[in-house]
Formats: structure tokens, sequence, C-alpha cells
């Protein structure tokens, strides 16, 4: 790797500690280098809060005494281009320019229309030396979720779900059966808190009552959605519990009652998935998991909307039962989880 790959790869590990926290904005990582040496690091810690180009230079302040004349000297890395409009936290190419950092050094351009380019532009009239594209792909990577929102105006979508080896997802007659073991739940808990909502389908949530929610982990709830058409579901289910922030997604309703969101959709025969999103990316949710039922992760795979598939594959087989969704993709990993087998799955485009 190259100095400067070297560096922007501390400024990608500095970034990830935002995961769960700074949605709907991107996660990013900022170091600053004076002669050879990081005297200043930040990231992007809190949706609404100070950016990471911020923190950085906050940490040079707090270091060292005559941290303006170093600064005039320095170079900024950046993850993702700084922002040159006003948000909930003022331009960062600004504050760059303030500073008089002469180089900055960037992993992607942000695709945001009111930033895309303009903030290397603003930076480049102010006489600042710029670099872009190191280590681009991992910093795509790294914000995929936010890329997908601004440029398909919908969440990133995961879907998610464990079957048998020989390809049973649930009983026929409805009753509860585990499939995945315990190493499983808790990596699924840890990806709940990593993203933005979690989605299932009336029958599940009728089947499992599930809490949908990060107890096997330290993190943050996500938010929780339940497509249920005719208001059927039972108010004493855990999804009705106003613990969080709950989308109730059905045709005869839309109001608010404390935590839980009853959001009308036009239309339940045509183009359901279409509207969901639609409705879940004016919510400013980033990222979604879709975790069941059949029906409802069919219905997406169905309609091509989908970007990640995580599938357990159980060692244990069953008689019979239903069988799990059909879906194509490209294998992107095949990893152990305790007894069980990770299967993760993108989408074949054209």
């Amino acid at each position: 790797m190259t100095k400067d790959e070297i560096v922007i790869q501390r400024a990608l590990e500095l970034a990830k500690l935002g995961a769960g926290y700074v949605s709907p904005n991107p996660m990013v990582g900022a170091v600053i280098v004076y002669q050879g040496k990081i005297i200043g690091e930040g990231y992007h810690q809190k949706y609404g809060e100070a950016h990471a180009e911020v923190n950085a230079i906050k940490d040079v302040f707090l270091k060292y005494q005559n941290a303006s004349e170093i600064l005039k000297q320095a170079t900024i890395y950046v993850t993702l281009e700084p922002c040159a409009h006003f948000g909930k936290t003022p331009p960062c190419s600004d504050l760059i320019i303030q500073h008089q950092i002469p180089k900055v050094v960037i992993g992607c351009k942000d695709p945001y229309n009111r930033v895309n380019g303009k903030g290397i532009e603003k930076l480049k009239n102010a006489g600042i030396e710029v670099i872009s594209g190191i280590l681009e792909k991992e910093c795509l990577q790294l914000n995929k979720r936010f890329f997908t929102r601004v440029e398909k105006q919908r969440p990133y979508i995961i879907l998610k779900w464990a079957q048998t080896l020989n390809g049973f997802f649930a009983t026929k007659d409805g009753s509860q059966k585990w499939i995945s073991g315990k190493e499983a739940k808790m990596l699924v808990h840890q990806w709940r808190s990593e993203e933005d909502c979690v989605l299932v389908g009336k029958k599940t949530a009728e089947i499992d009552n599930p809490q949908l929610n990060v107890r096997l982990v330290s993190g943050r709830n996500p938010k929780r959605a339940v497509i249920d058409r005719d208001l059927k579901l039972d108010e004493k289910l855990h999804l009705f519990d106003n613990s969080i922030e709950t989308f109730v997604f059905n045709k005869e309703l839309t109001t608010i009652k404390d935590q839980l969101k009853y959001i009308s959709i036009e239309d339940f025969d045509y183009f359901l998935p279409q509207y969901l999103l639609y409705q879940l990316y004016l919510q400013d949710i980033q990222s979604v998991i879709i975790e069941g039922g059949i029906k409802t992760l069919q219905m997406f795979i169905a309609a091509g909307l989908w970007d990640e598939a995580r599938i357990f594959i159980s060692p244990i087989t069953w008689e019979d039962g239903l069988k799990a969704p059909e879906i194509n993709g490209i294998q992107e990993s095949l990893t152990d989880i305790g007894k069980d087998k990770l299967l993760t799955l993108t989408p074949q485009h054209p």
C-alpha cells in the first residue's frame, strides 16, 4: 500500500465507528498528517453532530498549542468528499479553507447532489491541492447504504432468513421451530444494531411474536416495520409495545399513536414493495433488513428489490415444511457461524 492508502485505511477504520449512529448521513473518517506523523483523527459520531473533519481539526487543537501554524503545513485525509453546503452543520470544505490546510486526500466523491464534486471544486478554487480516488472501492463499499438511498431513492435492502439443509423455511402447521443456532441469533442481533429498520410480514408477526430488538448484544435498537393490510394483528404483540418506533403499513389508516406510525398504502395489489420502500425512504430510513416471512421475502425477490441476501443454512433436515424463498444471485461468501453456514448473495445485474 502507498502512504496515502495507509492513511485512508486508518480513516476507514475510524469511519466504521459511526455505524448505527449517523444514518441517514454517511459514515466518514478523517486523519490529519504533518511531516509524516498523524497529529489528529476524527469521525462522524452521531447524526446532527460534528462531521469527521471538524472532529479531526478539533483533535489537533487539543493536542498542539501551535495548531493553527501546523495545519497550514498539514494534509487532511477524508474517506468522503468534504461537504460544500449548510445542513445540520456548516460546510466542512469551508472549515478546511479557513484553517488553510494546503492538501486534501479524498477516498471517494459524494453523490449527494448538493455536494457531488462541489466540495472538491470549492477546495481547488481556494488553491488547495486535492487528490481523490484513494481506496475508492473500499470507501464506496463502506457507504453503500448511503449511496443507494441517494442514487435510487430507496433504502439499502438486506434479505435474511434461515433454512434447513434440505431447503425448508418453516413448519406447515404454523408452529414455531428454530432452525439456526445461538451464534446465528447473536449475529442477527448485531446486524439489527447496524441497520435502520427491520421489516416483517403479518404472518411472521402472528406466529413468532418477534421483538425485533438487540437483546443479545449491546447497541441501539432498529426501527421496526410490519405489513398488516387490514389491521388484524393483536395489539398485545411485542411489535405494538411502544418500546421502539414502529411503522404499521396498512390500507385503512394514517396516524401516529405514541411510537406507532400507521401508514396507509394506496395499493396493496400492485407495486407493494415499491410503495413500502418509498414510505421508508420518506422516513429517512437508509437500510432495512427484511426478516420474513416467505411471502414478504419472495415479493421483494420477484420485484428485483434487494441488495444483499444473508441466508443461514442449518445442518439439520426436516421431513417436510414450507420451502425457503427461491433466489438467484452471485455468491459473495460462505462462512461458518457455529454449526450453521452463512451464505451471502448479491444480485446478478445484466
